[in-house]
């Protein structure tokens, strides 16, 4: 408000209202970038331990990820590390292709840099914090190993237009559009998002959210409230 010379909420209001750029960057200074590897650790070791061995075995030749609202790119990471650990217990692992997107791309520049805080690393047991992470030097940064930056597609995409993809086995959706939206926006979203979910994809919300409106199309995994898959259509 200060910038565009607005002495009180009814003018900014008015600028919102005739600037798209305006609009558009009050909607990313509203975007939310705290996150942490692992975030609710018990799922992540459902989806190393049953969720993804699950659709391995169906001889999937390749496997489609997306990270909707991936932030600064800690759950992205976080699933790299998973699917590479796997190769301990699975052995061979199909093709993967993960798409990761946010509408703000300072966050996708910090995302592709692989820098973090040990405040985001806490989650992580000290064998992966060493095996997947160098410290820099001076500093109490950690830079995620290069092997896990290849092979990630990080797109500026706003959760309203049409998804990047079609037929994901896996769409994470976590504390984006189901916290933040109003319910004609969010029910939008939701149902452009849940077309692209392949049949008996999965889908994963956030923790502390609810789905926007009843559907036979998806049937909750136990013991996570918050983990789906799409039954076939």
């Amino acid at each position: 408000m200060t910038e565009l010379g607005c002495q009180n909420i009814s003018a900014y209001l008015m600028e919102l209202d005739e600037s798209d750029d305006v609009r558009k960057k009050c909607e990313l200074l509203l975007t939310v970038s705290i996150s942490r590897f692992f975030r609710d650790r018990e799922f992540w070791q459902s989806l190393e331990n049953k969720i993804l061995p699950d659709l391995i075995n169906k001889n999937l030749e390749k496997i489609n990820v997306w990270s909707a609202g991936c932030a600064c790119g800690d759950e992205v990471y976080s699933f790299k590390i998973v699917w590479d650990d796997l190769k301990n217990s699975v052995g061979h692992l199909p093709k993967l292709e993960l798409i990761a997107t946010d509408m703000n791309s300072d966050y996708l520049d910090i995302a592709r840099a692989g820098i973090y805080s040990s405040s985001s690393l806490k989650e992580l047991t000290k064998e992966f914090q060493t095996r997947y992470f160098k410290k820099k030097k001076g500093k109490k940064l950690f830079e995620i190993n290069a092997s896990l930056k290849k092979d990630v597609i990080w797109e500026i995409h706003h959760l309203l237009s049409d998804p990047p993809g079609s037929k994901f086995d896996i769409i994470f959706l976590r504390n984006n559009v189901l916290t933040y939206y109003e319910d004609l926006l969010k029910k939008k979203a939701f149902r452009k998002i849940l077309d692209s979910l392949a049949p008996f994809g999965f889908l994963i919300i956030g923790s502390h959210e609810s789905l926007p409106f009843e559907t036979r199309k998806l049937t909750e995994i136990a013991p996570h409230p918050f983990v789906f898959r799409k039954i076939a259509e």
